[in-house]
């Protein structure tokens, strides 16, 4: 059986025209993943806000929702991030604007530090709604890294809570693996029995993770396997789009430096564009 992997549920909070609707995200998936919700605010407590919130959230009262909501005020990053620490968040939703502005890339927004420096996962939702729009299609990484099996593992679990309908685990093949010049007929056919060998290694190693996935998280959803040949990040973050996935699921970086931020890959690519809302399992 796969363990739980959230337990609790952490939202920023402003009180902004999207605040409706990103509540509204956060109640539902505590309701379907049954955790706890907690709402983190930077900024004073007051009586209006309180009365706001409990507004909102009285449509799940039926649903027994358990949530609590958090005061602080300070600087923005660090709230949210000590208080998640605080609460044991596992899961941290943060709005994301869909492409940022080159400034804001290199300065780093609110949703970006936060990617950078969080402990537990993340969801950046770019396209919150008050109306539930079903999660269809999830796209995963698949990609050779200690981290993918668990992170496979938790887009077959979101899958199943969410009732997906499909989940496609994208194989990101480096081209230095095919490094055969193609400048004529043999070339090319070398060429092409390479990449046909790699993309059945991939295929070999993907099967052998989901075979160690319970029956129930699999049975009702389509399963595709997807080699790809392109840069990392930017490869699955172009499929996922291209593809009209609802969800793009990748493994947290295993570090970040100041050169990685100049010269974007992995996860730094999905972050510069998103395709769509993006989970980064930790």
């Amino acid at each position: 059986m796969i363990q739980k992997p959230f337990k609790t549920i952490g939202l920023g909070i402003a009180f902004s025209p999207n605040l409706k609707a990103n509540l509204y995200e956060a109640a539902r998936l505590a309701l379907y993943f049954e955790c706890k919700l907690v709402l983190i605010h930077v900024g004073d407590e007051s009586e209006d806000k309180l009365k706001t919130l409990k507004v909102i959230l009285n449509t799940f009262k039926k649903d027994n929702l358990d949530y609590e909501v958090i005061f602080k005020p300070g600087e923005p990053v660090e709230v949210i991030l000590g208080a998640s620490e605080e609460k044991k968040v596992d899961l941290l939703i943060i709005g994301a604007a869909k492409r940022e502005k080159l400034f804001t890339y290199y300065v780093g927004s609110i949703a970006r530090k936060i990617t950078r420096q969080a402990k537990c996962s993340l969801l950046l939702l770019i396209k919150p709604s008050i109306e539930r729009l079903p999660c269809q299609h999830i796209v995963v990484n698949g990609l050779i890294d200690p981290k993918t099996e668990q992170t496979i593992a938790t887009a077959f679990y979101v899958g199943y809570k969410l009732k997906s309908e499909k989940l496609t685990i994208v194989e990101e093949i480096k081209q230095n693996e095919i490094a055969v010049k193609v400048d004529d007929d043999k070339s090319l056919r070398k060429s092409t029995i390479l990449k046909e060998r790699l993309r059945n290694r991939e295929r070999s190693r993907v099967n052998h993770i989901i075979e160690d996935i319970p029956e129930e998280f699999t049975k009702n959803i389509v399963i595709k396997s997807q080699p790809i040949f392109g840069t990392q990040g930017y490869s699955i973050g172009h499929y996922a789009q291209i593809a009209r996935a609802d969800l793009l699921i990748m493994n947290a970086p295993t570090k970040m430096t100041f050169w990685d931020r100049l010269f974007p890959h992995d996860i730094e690519h999905i972050l510069t564009e998103l395709p769509t809302d993006v989970l980064i399992i930790q």
